[in-house]
């Protein structure tokens, strides 16, 4: 298995919403926009392999030097690193801009909260935003419209990610709903982390909720500026809307969120890789 076939693996292991969603690419960009989703698996599971802030923050400079060029000779027994290098070189990624996305999700290391909704936004637009501007331009596309679709995109998926892990982040103390969001609604901290269900939670949740469609309305009115050609980047993207409405019905908890089966995430999926308006269907 070279390093590519790996980050095809792991990717349609870990994140298989986006190895169906790259089955819709050009099959010349599969192999690079798998390395990139790989890569992403790297950096957002080093808080659960490090545990400890200090092991994580090693991790992470690690992958920094690497797209530095200062580990080469590591890079080219780590088969994500090297087919990442690969397609860094092939279709000239901004290694800055992957440096901060790195840099983003040092967050992750910590149980420092938000403060804002705007903090939760800058931090999504730094994870998934870049993650799919970066994906755009595996797909031969770059423009201010297509920042302004995936930075727009990102948020949004940000939160519906966040929703969906809020059971395993409490349970490590760790907070991704912004403080202003939790006093609008008069949530404390302390009952978030006990896994206390309440109404002023369920409140707070429901905001977060709006605010992610927002975000969907907003990345459809910019969409109609951007090639259909990085639609493939977009696909799970149409996966938000669905899940937000049964979040939305009642019996919904918070701390067992339902996530919506893998047949039912493939069928979303399919059905807007044939019509791309239903990507930022709310």
């Amino acid at each position: 298995m070279n390093s590519f076939e790996h980050c095809a693996a792991l990717v349609r292991e870990h994140d298989r919403d986006r190895y169906i969603a790259t089955l819709f690419a050009p099959a010349p960009k599969r192999d690079a926009l798998n390395a990139l989703y790989a890569f992403a698996l790297e950096i957002g599971r080093v808080r659960d392999l490090a545990r400890e802030p200090m092991p994580g923050e090693i991790r992470l400079q690690w992958w920094r030097e690497v797209l530095e060029g200062k580990r080469d000779g590591e890079a080219a027994a780590h088969p994500v690193a090297a087919a990442l290098v690969a397609t860094v070189a092939r279709h000239k990624l901004d290694v800055a801009r992957l440096t901060a996305f790195i840099d983003a999700h040092t967050f992750d290391l910590y149980d420092e909260p938000f403060n804002t909704l705007d903090d939760l936004d800058n931090h999504a637009a730094l994870t998934e935003g870049l993650l799919l501007s970066a994906a755009a331009k595996i797909l031969g596309h770059e423009d201010y419209a297509i920042e302004a679709v995936t930075r727009h995109a990102g948020i949004a998926l940000t939160i519906e990610r966040l929703l969906l892990a809020l059971p395993t982040h409490a349970a490590r103390h760790q907070l991704y709903i912004p403080l202003e969001v939790l006093e609008r609604h008069g949530v404390e901290r302390e009952t978030l982390f006990a896994g206390q269900d309440s109404d002023k939670l369920r409140a707070a949740l429901a905001e977060l909720r709006r605010h992610a469609r927002r975000q969907l309305q907003a990345a459809r009115l910019e969409a109609s500026e951007v090639p259909a050609g990085i639609m493939p980047a977009l696909l799970p993207v149409a996966l938000i809307g669905p899940l937000l409405k049964r979040m939305d019905r009642r019996g919904y908890e918070p701390f067992a969120p339902e996530p919506l089966s893998r047949l039912g995430r493939q069928w979303l999926i399919w059905r807007a890789a044939r019509d791309s308006r239903r990507i930022f269907a709310i």
